[in-house]
Order: structure tokens, then C-alpha cells, then sequence
């Protein structure tokens, strides 16, 4: 399995507080042109958060962005899955299956950080 980040990988900012000004704050720095994708995840989870009277889609919304924050906040690691999702558009399969082994060990290892390690 790869490394969640490779040696030297500093992150550029502290990991937020999975609160909405926190996140919306770290979107606006690390990814500020993924601001009106996170405000439409936002709307979409207090919608149905209200249809369902429950405070889970927000939690999930905050663990979702939450995870995209892990991954930008490391420069290297960003680019090695943003590398990954362009290759899953790749022609040869073998080259797709190693994007998607890469992409989704990135993002296994970002929701782990998330939960404590």
C-alpha cells in the first residue's frame, strides 16, 4: 500500500475543525475554485437534512470536505491523486486500474487522518 504521504509532504496548514467556517475558510485557501462545489454540497446537505429531520447528511457533508481538505492541505499527495483521476480516463486498463488502486488508497488514508489516525 502507498504511504497516506510521501516524506517531506508538509502539510501547508493545520488540519481545520470540521466546522462550516473552518472548512468554507480552508476551501477558500487551498481550493478556492471548488468554492461553488462546496456550497452546493452545502445547500444539498441542510436540504436533506431537513427532509429526513436528521443531522447526518451534515455530518457527512463536513466528513466529505473534511477528507478533500486532508488531501489538499498536502501538496504532493494533491497532485498524486488529481494525477490518478485524470488516468482513469486512461485507454489501457491496467494503467485505470492502478489510478483508481492510487486514488482510492489517497482517500482511504485521508478519511483514517480524519478519524484519529
Amino acid at each position: 500500500m502507498t504511504a497516506p504521504h510521501a516524506a517531506g509532504d508538509v502539510p501547508v496548514m493545520p488540519l481545520p475543525e470540521l466546522t462550516l467556517p473552518a472548512l468554507r475558510q480552508a476551501v477558500a485557501t487551498l481550493v478556492p475554485s471548488r468554492l461553488p462545489e462546496f456550497f452546493n454540497d452545502m445547500q444539498a446537505a441542510f436540504v436533506r437534512a431537513g427532509d429526513e429531520d436528521s443531522v447526518t447528511p451534515i455530518r457527512m457533508f463536513y466528513r466529505q470536505w473534511g477528507v478533500v481538505i486532508e488531501i489538499e492541505r498536502h501538496p504532493h499527495t494533491a497532485a498524486r491523486l488529481h494525477a490518478a483521476e485524470r488516468a482513469v480516463d486512461d485507454p489501457d486498463p491496467d494503467t485505470r486500474a492502478r489510478a483508481i488502486r492510487e486514488a482510492g488508497e489517497i482517500v482511504r488514508a485521508a478519511h483514517r487522518e480524519l478519524a484519529g489516525g
